[in-house]
């Protein structure tokens, strides 16, 4: 699996109605190598934004992050062609009328030549079970269809790691249940934040974001149990160890 590390990152805004700066990450240091990732945590916690980090989305104020050694500031565009990003609304990232043409968008810097980009966009949409919709307009997709098509023109650029930012949010059951089947069968190493507890249980290792720091990591179910206790009020929050 592709390494990548936090080393001391932190992140913070200037504010007009404040003389100090809000911390939206504090000193966070990780070394991220499982396989599937999860990063739970309750809205404003900073865990978009962590996984902003990784594909460099968004710069540290201070610290480096690393994917496989390559820093992700000072060579941002390896980085990017390495790391897939799939948003929580795909209509910020489904740019063309229709998910086929979308597909084939993705894969026009790596496959020059037109037949064998179809080629690849059918197999990357066929994947996904999204043949029958390749042609619709995105617009007459409901919001499951969209994201499963985002997710498609990510992946057929085969990236070495995806990151997802609740990418289930959209999502009915059925579909729901696809994309679980999907991030099961794939190669690359998963990064993916998520409300959705019983997929944050499929990962093999759990992050809590709370405060803007690593509040718990472990295993999914030990993670899980304490993310909830904090939740309902059982355990200390702001930002402690809840281990």
């Amino acid at each position: 699996m592709p390494g990548v590390v936090f080393d001391r990152v932190s992140i913070a805004v200037e504010r007009e109605e404040s003389p100090q700066p809000k911390v939206i990450l504090d000193a966070v240091s990780l070394e991220l190598t499982e396989a599937r990732i999860g990063v739970i945590g309750a809205n404003g916690s900073g865990k978009s934004t962590l996984l902003r980090l990784v594909n460099g989305l968004v710069q540290p104020t201070s610290g480096t992050v690393t994917v496989d050694g390559d820093d992700t500031v000072r060579a941002a565009r390896k980085v990017r062609r390495n790391v897939g990003f799939v948003f929580t609304d795909p209509l910020s990232q489904l740019v063309m009328p229709t998910g086929r043409e979308d597909v084939e968008l993705s894969l026009r810097r790596s496959v020059r030549n037109g037949t064998e980009r179809r080629a690849q966009a059918e197999a990357a949409l066929g994947r996904l079970g999204l043949k029958d919709l390749a042609d619709q307009s995105i617009y007459e997709l409901s919001g499951g269809e969209r994201q499963l098509m985002a997710l498609a023109a990510v992946l057929a650029v085969d990236p070495e790691v995806l990151v997802l930012d609740e990418p289930s949010t959209l999502l009915d059951l059925r579909n729901r249940e696809l994309l679980r089947r999907t991030l099961s069968d794939l190669d690359q190493q998963i990064i993916m934040s998520t409300h959705d507890l019983d997929l944050a249980l499929d990962m093999d290792r759990v992050l809590v974001i709370e405060g803007g720091r690593v509040a718990f990591d472990g295993a999914p179910p030990e993670a899980v149990a304490a993310y909830r206790s904090w939740c309902l009020g059982e355990l200390p929050s702001a930002g402690r160890d809840l281990r």
